[in-house]
């Protein structure tokens, strides 16, 4: 039984304290669970990152909370935050989407959909990119595209493993194929970034779908989901409909994607960043001398043999 509960129970039993006028708490103090009802004080709450301290359900997080989750303290350091959206189609539905952008970035302080940067995590450099699902969806336009890319690339050129933790009901329609085409630019440069036997790790959060599935999302040398995401590419009354059969309660979540071997390791958010730090001490890259060394020396003896100072589970 949760505190919350515990008093409304008490309420109802003894007569004094219905007589009593009710006490007005401060506004924030508690954080009701979405899942179970728990209340928790919200101090509590943020010191677990936002996980219910009762069923453990992982609420939804903003890309700030994010990056100061995983970033070490003073460390981080924002990239092309300059970068804004347009309008190339003049596409309007209830509102012109121009309208709608500037709500948007009225509304979340953020440009658009995505935040890119470099900082430490336990003291060791990193590229980072997290969507933020508040500005629209976390929908993939041209600027998350653009932004996304120029962060892989600046990774290669100074060596350094990338990280994107994904959250995104996929492509934007209002900039339809300009939207479409940031799958295959993001995806070419991190093929580029891996073929410098660099570390990729996707973080998929709830949700992850539509072409951010079918592009970098899945595309990492490890694939990590926080528990009971959900994962997909179509929706799943589109699936159905399609294939016309009932699907199974858990379709689509970070579970299931697990079992049928399309993600790697589900990781709670409090361990999280102990996790992406172990992976970057167990996959740490060689310097530009040592790779060129090791390769020569395998291509003496192993031809055919391609080498990485890293798991490459592709």
């Amino acid at each position: 039984m949760s505190l919350f509960d515990w008093f409304a129970n008490r309420q109802k039993k003894d007569p004094e304290i219905q007589s009593q006028p009710e006490r007005e708490f401060p506004d924030g103090l508690w954080t009701k669970c979405e899942s179970c009802g728990a209340v928790m004080y919200t101090k509590d709450f943020h010191a677990n990152q936002m996980v219910c301290l009762e069923c453990e359900h992982h609420m939804r997080v903003n890309s700030n909370d994010r990056i100061q989750q995983l970033i070490d303290e003073g460390t981080w350091q924002p990239l092309n935050e300059a970068v804004q959206p347009v309008d190339p189609l003049g596409f309007a539905d209830r509102k012109p989407y121009v309208d709608r952008v500037r709500d948007m970035q009225e509304k979340t302080q953020l440009t658009d959909a995505v935040q890119t940067g470099i900082g430490q995590l336990d003291g060791m450099m990193v590229a980072l990119a997290v969507m933020d699902f508040r500005f629209m969806g976390g929908s993939m336009g041209s600027v998350v595209g653009e932004k996304i890319t120029r962060l892989v690339e600046a990774a290669t050129q100074q060596r350094l493993p990338v990280f994107i933790a994904c959250a995104s009901g996929g492509a934007r329609m209002q900039e339809g194929m300009l939207s479409l085409m940031q799958m295959a630019k993001i995806s070419g440069a991190l093929a580029r970034h891996q073929e410098q036997r660099l570390l990729y790790v996707p973080i998929l959060t709830h949700p992850t779908a539509g072409g951010v599935t079918a592009s970098f999302a899945m595309l990492g040398d490890l694939i990590l989901a926080e528990p009971k995401a959900t994962i997909a590419f179509a929706g799943r009354r589109v699936v159905e409909q399609t294939i016309r059969e009932k699907l199974p309660d858990d379709f689509q979540t970070a579970e299931y994607l697990l079992d049928h071997g399309f993600i790697d390791m589900i990781v709670p958010r409090p361990q999280m960043k102990t996790t992406l730090s172990q992976l970057l001490k167990l996959h740490h890259p060689l310097t530009p001398a040592a790779a060129n060394g090791a390769a020569e020396a395998n291509n003496r003896h192993l031809p055919d043999v391609k080498t990485y100072s890293h798991v490459d589970v592709n």
